[in-house]
């Protein structure tokens, strides 16, 4: 018997390979995969060359996600930023910022990658707690 459920929504993009939107494990963890910039009905990546609305962007697919699983933003524990370009942090960061309460926020990591998928500018994964 597995010890993971595998969670997915509508309201957020469907996975486009071999991996799901996230995965509940033991009922206590749940593991969001890196989330990019597309609109869940379309298909289309969202603020094209624009890193605040990508942000934005990746942040609504990711609390679909964590709605879908039982979970707020209060429940994330960890974040991980992949950016295309450092230069981007600042905007991305006030994006990001009003999704956390500075007091209470998630462990974050944040860096530099040559490319992501459909050459958007950010992908952002979480680990939650539900």
């Amino acid at each position: 018997m597995s010890n993971k459920k595998i969670i997915r929504t509508t309201q957020a993009p469907a996975p486009v390979g071999p991996y799901n939107q996230a995965i509940a494990s033991s009922g206590q963890m749940l593991f969001v995969a890196g989330q990019i910039p597309l609109d869940p009905q379309s298909g289309n990546i969202v603020g094209e060359g624009d890193i605040a609305a990508q942000t934005k962007q990746v942040m609504t697919n990711m609390e679909a996600i964590l709605t879908e699983a039982g979970a707020t933003w209060d429940n994330v524990v960890k974040t991980s930023v992949f950016l295309t370009d450092l230069a981007n942090f600042g905007a991305m960061n006030q994006v990001y910022a009003q999704y956390f309460a500075e007091e209470t926020a998630p462990a974050r990591a944040c860096v530099e990658v040559s490319r992501l998928p459909k050459d958007v500018l950010v992908e952002i994964e979480c680990i939650a707690t539900i």
